[in-house]
């Protein structure tokens, strides 16, 4: 019987750290399933999800755990939720002149209509032209049943206009 699970890791960047993690999944017979990671500012963080078989899984945490000595901090938990429901999803685009508040407002909406942010990508760049600080984003978010994209678009462009951003939401079509 095979068992799922979810890792977080974040530490030092440096190469080979998604090798050690597929190596030691790989060796005790694990399938990786699903995974986020990423260099921010020098650190390494990443989310993977895989299944392993259950028999496994005390031999896996004693050698995750040797992952903890050379720096990294690792956490394992088993995945206890079924699968979700295939719902409606909306991708949120903003750029716009960077300034503290913009995420925390837009998140705001979100969680206020009962959505829920599933992926969050965010950069700071130079604006073409002036050289100004430039933010972008993209969210990735699950849509309650009830809520209508209409009524969610309206309340982001009215925020986007104080917030000195452009604000596109569109629907992900499967």
């Amino acid at each position: 019987m095979h068992a799922a699970f979810v890792l977080t890791v974040i530490g030092r960047d440096r190469p080979g750290l998604v090798e050690r993690l597929a190596s030691l999944i790989a060796a005790h017979g694990g399938n990786w399933l699903e995974s986020r990671m990423g260099r921010l500012g020098g650190e390494f963080a990443g989310i993977l999800r895989f299944s392993l078989p259950a028999d496994h899984e005390a031999e896996l945490r004693h050698d995750l755990e040797a992952l903890e000595t050379s720096g990294l901090t690792v956490l394992v938990r088993r995945d206890t939720e079924a699968a979700p429901t295939p719902g409606r999803v909306a991708i949120i685009e903003l750029v716009g002149h960077d300034r503290p508040g913009i995420v925390q407002q837009i998140a705001a909406i979100v969680a206020a209509r009962g959505a829920n942010v599933e992926e969050l990508e965010s950069e700071c760049v130079s604006a073409p032209m002036s050289g100004e600080p430039l933010f972008k984003a993209t969210l990735r978010i699950a849509l309650p049943s009830f809520l209508e994209l209409p009524a969610l678009r309206a309340e982001l462009e009215r925020v986007s206009a104080d917030l000195l951003v452009d604000a596109v939401i569109r629907p992900v079509t499967p």
